[in-house]
């Protein structure tokens, strides 16, 4: 059976530490799954890694996407194959009108190629499905934005461009109940509209609560110790990672 992602046998880090060990994971198509694991554990590398992050090296194992070896692939080329990573911290870019960038990334992608009257359109409709103000849109990319505004602007990136896979690296981190909300409907709406597959990474298992997760993964110092379903994340809720040797609680809040 070929997975949309096969990631075997991987370890990967940075020049001075190696971060991840014989990490083996396995994404279907139109699925979403939750990747949990203490603080340090390796979470965000591995979504670094994915996209291609180039402050991480892969030592050995490999990265297929849709059957095809990317682990030498640019952050690009993974982008424009479908591959959709969202930030804890989602960089500033001065300079850049955010309509501007949104325009510019969907004309690189042909299925996604509009006229500017279409686009226009879409766009519209996607802030309004986030009460998200339109007039964001003629902001600096990032600038200025609140935590809660950043993340809004990456739903609206994420159900703009359909991404065949989508990471979300804690992107529930530091959200206020609203803004929470509105990253919860954005994943939800992500799934609903498109057959793409959601790799969420989080400690805070309330913005799981409107989806249906089909496997739930458990990272701890490097390492893949348990995959599950959403039964998994009910259990770790309760009682935390202790299980696995580690004593951090989970935020359900």
């Amino acid at each position: 059976m070929k997975h949309l992602l096969t990631i075997s046998g991987l370890n990967a880090g940075t020049e001075d530490k190696s971060i991840l060990h014989d990490v083996d994971l396995y994404l279907d198509a139109n699925q979403t799954h939750v990747l949990m694991g203490p603080n340090g554990a390796g979470k965000s590398t591995l979504g670094r890694i994915i996209m291609g992050d180039p402050a991480y090296q892969v030592e050995s194992g490999s990265i297929e996407f849709d059957g095809q070896d990317i682990s030498e692939d640019s952050p690009e080329k993974r982008s424009l194959a479908g591959i959709f990573l969202s930030y804890q911290a989602p960089v500033e870019i001065p300079g850049v009108p955010l309509y501007s960038f949104l325009r510019t990334i969907t004309q690189k992608r042909p299925e996604l190629k509009a006229s500017a009257r279409q686009f226009r359109i879409r766009v519209n409709e996607i802030c309004e499905q986030l009460d998200m103000d339109p007039g964001y849109l003629t902001r600096e990319l990032n600038v200025g934005f609140s935590g809660g505004e950043k993340k809004k602007i990456e739903m609206l990136q994420l159900l703009l461009l359909q991404p065949r896979l989508a990471i979300l690296d804690e992107t529930d981190s530091g959200l206020d109940v609203d803004a929470l909300s509105v990253v919860s409907r954005g994943m939800q709406a992500y799934r609903e509209s498109c057959d793409g597959t959601l790799l969420v990474i989080t400690h805070n298992t309330r913005i799981l609560e409107r989806l249906h997760v089909d496997h739930t993964h458990v990272m701890v110092h490097g390492r893949m110790v348990e995959r599950g379903g959403s039964e998994l994340i009910g259990r770790i809720d309760a009682e935390g990672f202790e299980r696995y040797g580690v004593h951090e609680e989970v935020s359900a809040s």
